[in-house]
C-alpha cells in the first residue's frame, strides 16, 4: 500500500476499527476514525498526534455525515480510503423482535454506511481514485437462528457493495466488502443488543446457540490484528478483490452454504425452467 494515505474509519473506539487504525499509524498512514464522544477522541488522537484525526459522529446522524466528511477533505486531507466499520450485532428470535429493533440495526449497519459512501463518492470521483471497504460478516453469506436483522442488514451491505462496485469501477474507485468470521472482538460481548425471549417454543432450538456464542465470545480463533493487516494489504493492490473473507471458519462455512445451494438449485432446475415461455 502506497505510504501517507488517507483512510477515514468509522467506529475506532475497539474491535476492528481500532486495529485497523492502530496498524494504519504504525504503518505511517493518516487515519481520521470517528467517534462517540470527547474521551475517546482524545484517547484516539493520542495513538498518533498529528496524524491520528478524530470526529464526533454517529453513523445514524445521516445529516451530519456531510458536513463531516467535507471538513475532513478541507482540513485534513483527500480520502483515500473509506472503511466502513462502525455497527454491532442484533439477538433475537425473529417473532419476538420488534420492527424498531429492526430499524435501528439497519440504521446502523446499512444506512449508516450508505450516507458515508454517497458522501465520500464525489470527491473521489472527481479525483478519479478511492477505495471503500465495507465490513460485512459472514452473516452477509450464512445464517443462524436468532440473528435475522443482523443477518439481514448485512446481506444488505453486501448486494449493495458488489452494486456501487460496478457503478464507480470506471472512475477509478474500489470497493471491497470485508467478510469477516470469528473474530476476537466484542462483537459477542458489550456490543451486542440482544432482545429478550418471550415465547417458549423456540427455547429448545435458539437457548443451545445462544449459550455457545456467550461461551466463545473472547475465545474466537480469528486475531483483530491480523484481520488489520489483511485489509491493509488489500488495499494495496492494484485490483482488489471486491469480496473478502476473513478467517478459516467463514471459508469453511461460505463455502458449504454455496455447496448446498447449487446441490438445491439443481434440484429444482426442472421447476425453475418451466416458468419459461
Amino acid at each position: 500500500m502506497t505510504s501517507n494515505r488517507l483512510l477515514l474509519i468509522t467506529g475506532v473506539s475497539s474491535g476492528f476499527g481500532r486495529a485497523l487504525a492502530e496498524q494504519a499509524l504504525a504503518d505511517g498512514h493518516r487515519v481520521v476514525g470517528t467517534v462517540r464522544n470527547v474521551q475517546a477522541a482524545e484517547a484516539f488522537e493520542s495513538l498518533g498526534p498529528g496524524r491520528a484525526h478524530a470526529r464526533l459522529l454517529d453513523v445514524t446522524q445521516f445529516d451530519a455525515i456531510d458536513r463531516v466528511v467535507a471538513d475532513i477533505e478541507a482540513t485534513v486531507g483527500a480520502i483515500d480510503v473509506l472503511v466502513n466499520n462502525a455497527g454491532y450485532g442484533h439477538e433475537g428470535i425473529l417473532e419476538e423482535s420488534p420492527l424498531s429493533d429492526m430499524r435501528r440495526q439497519f440504521d446502523v449497519n446499512v444506512f449508516g454506511p450508505v450516507a458515508m459512501m454517497k458522501a465520500v463518492l464525489p470527491f473521489m470521483r472527481a479525483r478519479r481514485r478511492g477505495h471503500i471497504l465495507n465490513i460485512t460478516s459472514m452473516g452477509g453469506y450464512i445464517t443462524m437462528p436468532g440473528i435475522a436483522y443482523y443477518c439481514g442488514s448485512k446481506f444488505a451491505l453486501e448486494g449493495i457493495s458488489e452494486t456501487l462496485a460496478r457503478e464507480v469501477e470506471s472512475f477509478g474507485i474500489a470497493v471491497t466488502a470485508v467478510a469477516p468470521g470469528s473474530f476476537r472482538t466484542d462483537w459477542a460481548g458489550r456490543s451486542m443488543q440482544r432482545t429478550a425471549r418471550s415465547i417458549p417454543d423456540y427455547d429448545m432450538l435458539f437457548d443451545p446457540v445462544r449459550k455457545a456464542r456467550v461461551e466463545k465470545s473472547g475465545k474466537q480463533l480469528g486475531d483483530p490484528a491480523k484481520a488489520a493487516r489483511a485489509m491493509l494489504a488489500v488495499i494495496g493492490v492494484a485490483a482488489p478483490p471486491r469480496h473478502l473473507l476473513l478467517g478459516s471458519d467463514a471459508l469453511q462455512l461460505v463455502r458449504d452454504k454455496l455447496a448446498g445451494l447449487g446441490r438445491e438449485l439443481d434440484e429444482w432446475e426442472a421447476l425453475t425452467l418451466s416458468t419459461d415461455t
